[in-house]
């Protein structure tokens, strides 16, 4: 499966940011050795679905130690048996596109 998701916390900086909270849920992200990519606005990322909703978890439980209030968004796309697919959809769209 993957799992697009985005947190944030409830409060910001007194900048209005929230980039030092986000950054613990991916420094989580990261730690967890699957495949993921990471943009603007969201983080995606690939494995079995207890492996990525068990990242989920931790991401936010990385924010809420520093927030009172946590906002998660998750999109999944589940399909079991497949792998790769974070490169795999893209290359698929290319190609049909002629890129």
């Amino acid at each position: 499966m993957i799992a697009a998701f985005s947190i944030s916390p409830g409060t910001s900086d007194d900048t209005g940011g929230v980039a030092e909270a986000v950054a613990r849920a991916i420094a989580v992200v990261r730690a967890s050795g699957l495949p993921y990519e990471t943009n603007a606005m969201f983080t995606n990322v690939e494995g079995d679905w207890d492996e990525v909703m068990g990242v989920v978890k931790r991401a936010v439980e990385a924010v809420a130690a520093v927030s009172p209030r946590v906002s998660l968004v998750l999109k999944a796309d589940v399909r079991p048996g497949r792998t790769g697919q974070l490169s795999e959809k893209v290359r698929r769209i290319d190609d049909l596109l002629g890129e």
